[in-house]
């Protein structure tokens, strides 16, 4: 009796993958509507008012240096073990493998590199915008401050904006900006919030950022994201010159003519003026193929030469058989047998 082997959890969701259709062609490439750029400009007033208010020292660096004093690594000791767990979701290595781990088995399953060469785009984007604020503005965190109420600016620090909450908000937002339908896309909005949020709210908990810091930090990751779709022609030419490069590598390995070769260009044919009668002739003359020379003469043994079928047949010497006088050769008249009385 034949049993079916039960299916595990792991089965059923690579089954649920494996139902993924090749290149949807419902997905829609988002494009940089009047609502988007409401939301960018407003995005960065927020993040120049956030940076006004530091160098100026307002009351956000006073709020800064009281959630430093009340110090919440000591106030809620306890989940300290599973926040400097969690905190690896904002590090730049970890997350950016797994995602781009999921990003390519996307790509390979839809034919396409835009998931990958999107998120290309999108940390080549924050390491350069967030890059330079930490360097152009320099500020300590709370580990190295050194004056109670300042803001700690142009001291050669680099923690502000914070680069884990940065990096959340784009790491995880990608896959929200690549998802393929709309009720994916809220999803996976959500849940890259979330995580952002947890991870930024996780470097104050640590102390290792100002709580400025992480508020500049989620307004530099979604300007990223909210920036991309004005790098969608730039993803797409990408795209076709890797491609076209991938064609021209199978061509050339399959021993194609390359597209850069010069086409061959045949020589000219050189038209002869036509011949004479006399011209005929001595063509015709040197033509002719030369004569053979005659063929050696085949010497044959002296004597008479007959027919193999007429010969007789001779019993070689040493032969056990006896000779028999009675034969004849082929095609010759039968002798008479003596008869003997018996």
């Amino acid at each position: 009796m034949r049993t079916e082997r039960k299916l595990t959890r792991l089965d059923r969701v690579f089954a649920r993958l494996d139902r993924e259709p090749e290149r949807p062609a419902h997905i829609d490439v988002p494009r940089m509507t009047r609502h988007r750029i409401v939301l960018f400009s407003a995005t960065l007033a927020f993040y120049g008012a956030i940076v006004w208010a530091v160098v100026i020292t307002s009351w956000l660096v006073r709020l800064d240096w009281q959630v430093m004093f009340f110090r919440p690594y000591q106030q809620w000791a306890e989940i300290h073990a599973f926040v400097d767990y969690y905190v690896v979701l904002g590090q730049r290595g970890p997350t950016a493998v797994m995602v781009a781990a999921w990003l390519g088995w996307r790509s390979w399953r839809q034919h396409t590199l835009r998931p990958l060469l999107a998120l290309g785009v999108s940390l080549l984007l924050l390491n350069i915008t967030v890059g330079a604020a930490k360097l152009g503005m320099g500020r300590l965190g709370p580990h190295y401050a050194t004056t109670i109420g300042s803001n700690e600016m142009g001291l050669g620090g680099d923690i502000f904006p914070s680069g884990h909450t940065a990096n959340a908000v784009v790491t995880w937002g990608i896959l929200a900006y690549l998802a393929s339908t709309p009720r994916a896309r809220r999803w996976l909005s959500a849940l890259s919030a979330v995580t952002s949020l947890g991870v930024g709210l996780s470097t104050v908990y640590l102390g290792t950022h100002w709580l400025s810091d992480v508020l500049l930090g989620w307004a530099a990751g979604l300007l990223i994201l909210l920036a991309l779709p004005w790098f969608e022609p730039l993803i797409a030419r990408a795209e076709a010159w890797l491609f076209a490069l991938r064609d021209r590598l199978r061509a050339r390995r399959a021993g194609a003519l390359p597209a850069t070769a010069p086409i061959p260009v045949e020589a000219p044919v050189l038209l002869k003026p036509r011949p004479t009668a006399s011209d005929d002739e001595a063509a015709a003359h040197e033509a002719s193929p030369p004569a053979r020379s005659p063929r050696a003469p085949v010497y044959l043994a002296p004597g008479p030469h007959t027919a193999r079928g007429e010969r007789t047949p001779v019993t070689p010497a040493g032969s056990r058989r006896p000779p028999h006088t009675d034969r004849i050769g082929r095609g010759g008249a039968p002798t008479a047998r003596p008869l003997t009385g018996g």
